[in-house]
């Protein structure tokens, strides 16, 4: 199996004084980034090691952060900004993992709508912090929904040049380029989105993978395991072009509680129809769906469903079960629209369902936004 060198090497040096192996995740909203870290920890848990997760999110209330905390792992966040605007949240809280949780390898998700996260979190943390953590190279998945339009340079990709221009540069920065839900695509559709990509950056190594199968996953685990090659020059980032990329997405976060007015309710079932309705919503007013997840859970067991794009299909990520009286909702919705009018989207897709399935939403904690300019911390320039 692709790694046993790396795990075989950490198990043998076990307990003595050796830097903790820092692996960065990156890729655009829907990418599916939580999955594949998740098949990663587990990889690596299986094999003997030891795992730290660090979430990042603009707001607060993740749903990735409950989701990979629900499957068992130690999970840090640090929420509130990007990883290169909160550099010194990110140190601390990789400190706080290893310091408790001793791992061997700590993995962390950037917020999907960063870039440049080599020039301001991976060349600081090797400048800063080299003697604590051995950093692999930066791996960037592909999320083949936007990727075919916005690389193919096809109208009507759902985003102004202004948010592809985000996408476009989280490959040009990418060690290696990572095509994912592969599970999705036929061999002709991977041939043309590889092709695409070599196009517009030839000197990248691209691999294909799935996340949810495992298709692949050997190839990314070696590529995260070698040498990280250093860099002569960083990439050139316009960040005016960037930060009104980052602004025309409207950003909400929200919890929810439900009960039900008569029989249980299943959850699967709840969270299909909650994230149908606030799709159907936004599609009819043209409103480009860059990621929405929604989180039905109770003490026992969760549900989450997930909407990438918008013209596909909800996706049930999580499965439960279990049917129940009563639940909590959390909402994490990345949408090209005003922050005002998703609120009143998801506000008019709970009294809908309520109605529907004879259910009671009591709307709790909303976080609704536009992001702001990205100002990081440190940032190397050669």
């Amino acid at each position: 199996m692709a790694g046993d060198s790396f795990i075989v090497k950490r198990l043998h040096n076990r307990g003595e004084s050796v830097m903790v192996r820092f692996i960065m995740l990156g890729g655009f909203l829907g990418a599916g980034k939580t999955t594949a870290i998740a098949r990663l920890a587990r990889h690596y848990c299986e094999n003997g090691l030891k795992i730290g997760i660090v979430t990042n999110d603009q707001a607060f209330d993740l749903v990735d952060t409950k989701s990979l905390r629900a499957q068992g792992f130690d999970v840090g966040e640090v929420p509130g900004a990007c990883f290169c605007c909160k550099f010194n949240d990110l140190v601390d809280t990789a400190a706080a993992l290893a310091k408790k949780f001793h791992p061997d390898v700590i993995i962390c998700e950037p917020v999907g709508s960063c870039t440049d996260l080599v020039a301001t979190v991976i060349e600081p943390l090797h400048s800063l912090h080299g003697d604590e953590y051995e950093i692999a190279p930066l791996v960037v998945l592909l999320k083949p929904e936007h990727g075919k339009k916005i690389l193919g340079g096809e109208s009507g990709s759902g985003f102004s040049p202004k948010a592809a221009y985000i996408f476009l540069k989280q490959i040009e920065e990418a060690d290696v380029v990572a095509i994912n839900k592969v599970d999705k695509l036929n061999d002709s559709q991977r041939e043309q989105l590889s092709q695409r990509v070599a196009d517009r950056f030839p000197e990248k190594t691209i691999v294909f993978t799935s996340g949810k199968t495992g298709e692949g996953f050997d190839e990314i685990i070696a590529c995260l395991e070698a040498k990280r090659a250093c860099r002569d020059r960083m990439m050139d980032v316009d960040y005016d072009v960037y930060a009104e990329g980052e602004a025309e997405l409207g950003w909400l976060n929200c919890t929810a509680a439900v009960n039900a007015r008569g029989d249980r309710f299943e959850m699967n079932s709840l969270v299909r129809q909650l994230v149908n309705a606030v799709a159907t919503r936004l599609a009819a007013r043209n409103a480009e769906v860059a990621h929405l997840k929604v989180l039905v859970e109770n003490n026992d067991s969760s549900a989450i469903a997930n909407l990438v794009a918008t013209d596909v299909d909800v996706e049930l990520s999580v499965a439960s079960h279990a049917s129940t009286f009563d639940a909590t909702v959390v909402v994490n919705a990345r949408v090209v629209c005003d922050p005002l009018d998703l609120e009143a989207v998801i506000s008019d897709a709970f009294n809908a369902v309520g109605r529907h399935s004879n259910l009671d939403f009591k709307i709790g904690e909303v976080q609704r936004f536009r992001p702001g300019r990205p100002v990081p911390t440190h940032r190397v320039r050669s």
